[in-house]
């Protein structure tokens, strides 16, 4: 089985004008960031792709975050997660983490905390907003 590709980004979110300034930042730090806005896409896509990280919107997995974030990793082992959400709660944050996500960023944050989380998880760090 081949190994993540350090270079490449997989971002799922279905909204457009959010997703390009995301992977705006994102190509900052990776030659490759690519971009799906399904559910079912993520999935085909990080098997082909191999990507060294997926950046996805919470809401995105259709409410089984753990069946998700469970298939991502059965199709590209050693996958990081990082999860995108309009929600600080912290039972939705608690949850996220309880699923396995590598780090989860706020998507007020994004333009201050997405790199650094994305640094931490490469790293083999955890990225999780404080639980107020």
């Amino acid at each position: 089985m081949s190994k993540p590709i350090p270079d490449c980004v997989l971002l799922a979110d279905r909204h457009h004008g959010l997703s390009e300034g995301i992977r705006s930042l994102l190509e900052t730090s990776f030659r490759s960031v690519f971009l799906v806005a399904d559910e079912n896409s993520l999935i085909e896509g990080v098997g082909l792709l191999r990507p060294a990280v997926v950046v996805v919107d919470l809401s995105l997995g259709a409410g089984d975050v753990l069946g998700l974030i469970l298939e991502l990793r059965a199709r590209a082992p050693g996958v990081k997660v990082l999860l995108l959400s309009v929600h600080d709660e912290p039972s939705v944050l608690r949850s996220a983490v309880a699923a396995g996500a590598d780090g989860i960023v706020l998507k007020r944050a994004i333009a201050t905390d997405l790199l650094p989380a994305v640094d931490a998880i490469l790293a083999g760090g955890r990225f999780i907003p404080s639980f107020n």
